[in-house]
């Protein structure tokens, strides 16, 4: 597949088909995620399959909980809460055949005395990860697969932990739900370069770039 023609037709898919993925699909996503570029080569990602009917409920509802009592402090109503929350995340995770849960260490990267650069060196950990998960749902759509990124991890990382019996050091980032897609979601509007792209110079600092297609 063209990179191209990859990059522009990969798209979010929530639904999928009950099929199974087999072990050798997975295996080309996941060995293409790990060529991702990375902040010192240190490669920080780590990937969890889940894929036990089991284990992704246990997944799933440990972070459910968490979103239940967020939804509750910002005063939606318990039963729209419930609905939200089955719907939107039970449901979800458990019904795609595979979940990768993306977790970033930072046992690999740097270390400096001061905050500052520590700050710095966990945030290119993050985009490293996030340049994998990147490779990740651009390999799955290459094989035919459906995938589709969620954060919902950054929000109950203890939790997500706890209910795949992490490492300490791991540090959940992401859940990519994968599976043969059950649906063919539209392309979602995209910002003009015009509105993205700026160009700077010394004599007229910065000023809207004129693509050429």
């Amino acid at each position: 597949m063209e990179l191209y023609e990859a990059i522009k037709g990969r798209r979010s898919v929530r639904s999928y088909r009950k099929s199974r993925v087999p072990r050798s699909v997975l295996s080309r996503v996941l060995e293409v995620a790990r060529w991702a570029p990375s902040a010192h080569n240190s490669q920080p990602w780590r990937f969890v399959v889940v894929e036990e009917a089991g284990a992704k409920r246990a997944l799933a509802e440990a972070m459910a909980e968490v979103w239940l009592k967020d939804l509750k402090a910002d005063g939606v109503p318990e039963e729209e809460a419930l609905r939200i929350v089955e719907e939107e995340s039970i449901k979800r995770f458990t019904e795609a055949p595979v979940l990768l849960v993306v977790c970033l260490t930072m046992k690999v990267m740097d270390r400096y005395p001061d905050e500052r650069r520590m700050r710095a060196e966990r945030l290119m950990a993050v985009q490293s990860v996030a340049a994998a998960i990147q490779n990740l749902l651009l390999a799955a759509y290459g094989e035919g697969l459906g995938a589709c990124w969620v954060c919902a991890p950054l929000f109950c990382q203890e939790e997500v932990k706890k209910a795949l019996r992490l490492p300490e050091d791991w540090e959940p980032q992401a859940v990519v739900t994968l599976g043969y897609p059950g649906e063919q979601p539209e392309p979602p509007a995209r910002k003009s370069l015009e509105e993205v792209v700026w160009s700077f110079s010394v004599e007229k600092g910065l000023e809207p770039w004129k693509a050429e297609l």
